[in-house]
């Protein structure tokens, strides 16, 4: 399935939009990053000591073929007033007989408890629902990961258990919250 790159998630109060990075989004992924290292490295394999603007790069490179392969929708969450990227967002791991796949988040860490990666969950759910037929979408947290727990808490996510060594992170596997959510949780 074929999902065009060119459309915008928008918030109801419209604070935030979700849409498909841009090159000229780089260097604002890379601030808000680096804002943020400090709490992503506990989370984020992909966020390193030595992470550079080619991370974000290249990443973005990715992007359209993972869209038009149907594996990997990635967005930045950006402040619709200030264009400011405050992180960004993903559905992958897409199991397309089942129709489940795996949601992740992340938001700078000098925006915290403003409820952006609640909302930037709730839209890209539905985006998962609506515009992928997903029947369920899995939030999977290192659990001690509190913070991101509770998002998936607030977003309407049913809390599952605790899978043991489920998720990897600096070369080790880690205990892993499940949350889950189907369409009737977001009505």
């Amino acid at each position: 399935m074929s999902i065009s790159r060119n459309i915008e998630l928008k918030s109801i109060n419209e604070q935030i939009i979700l849409r498909p990075p841009t090159m000229e989004d780089a260097e604002n992924i890379y601030d808000a990053v680096q804002v943020s290292k400090a709490e992503l490295i506990l989370w984020m394999d992909w966020c390193r000591p030595d992470f550079s603007i080619d991370v974000p790069l290249e990443w973005i490179k990715r992007v359209p073929e993972d869209w038009k392969q149907g594996k990997n929708y990635q967005f930045a969450i950006i402040d619709n007033k200030t264009q400011q990227c405050l992180g960004g967002c993903g559905i992958n791991h897409i199991n397309q007989y089942y129709l489940i796949a795996n949601l992740g988040y992340w938001v700078r860490s000098d925006r915290h408890g403003e409820g952006i990666a609640t909302e930037a969950t709730k839209l890209i759910a539905l985006f998962g629902f609506h515009q992928l037929g997903l029947r369920r979408i899995e939030l999977v947290t290192g659990i001690e990961n509190w913070a991101s727990r509770r998002v998936a808490e607030k977003s309407g996510a049913t809390f599952e258990g605790i899978l043991r060594r489920r998720l990897k992170l600096s070369g080790k596997n880690i205990d892993a919250a499940m949350h889950s959510l189907i369409l009737e949780d977001l009505q």
